[in-house]
């Protein structure tokens, strides 16, 4: 049943990236990787909300949480689409929009995290 739950989480989770890659994509164009640093940075904010809320506030199974944390959010994210996005603008010679990248993906996932977990303790 974990498998299951997580591989289910996975499917629905990619789906919502691609979708909202495709409408940043159409809203913002795509010059700059702003699709991928978005739901990097909701799904930091989601899994520090999660994190606390299923493992402090209630008793949730291991396999909701693996089906949420791992499964959902691991395929929502996008790391690897990241590093690669972030590869190609070096390529292209777009030093500054690559670090850009960098530096706002650390910081406002680490951020969206940690305001995920105040979030969490306050309600």
């Amino acid at each position: 049943m974990t498998i299951f739950g997580i591989a289910v989480g996975g499917a629905v989770g990619s789906i919502l990236r691609y979708l909202v890659q495709i409408q940043c994509t159409h809203w913002f164009g795509s010059r700059f990787p702003l699709g991928t640093l978005i739901i990097n940075t909701i799904g930091s904010l989601l899994i520090g909300f999660l994190f606390i809320v299923l493992l402090e506030r209630y008793s949730v199974s291991s396999e909701i949480r693996l089906a949420l944390m791992t499964g959902l959010l691991g395929g929502f994210t996008t790391f690897s689409a990241f590093s690669l996005e972030t590869i190609d603008l070096i390529q292209q010679g777009s030093f500054l929009s690559a670090a850009s990248n960098i530096i706002l993906s650390v910081v406002l996932c680490l951020t969206a995290c940690y305001l995920g977990v105040i979030l969490a303790r306050t309600v």
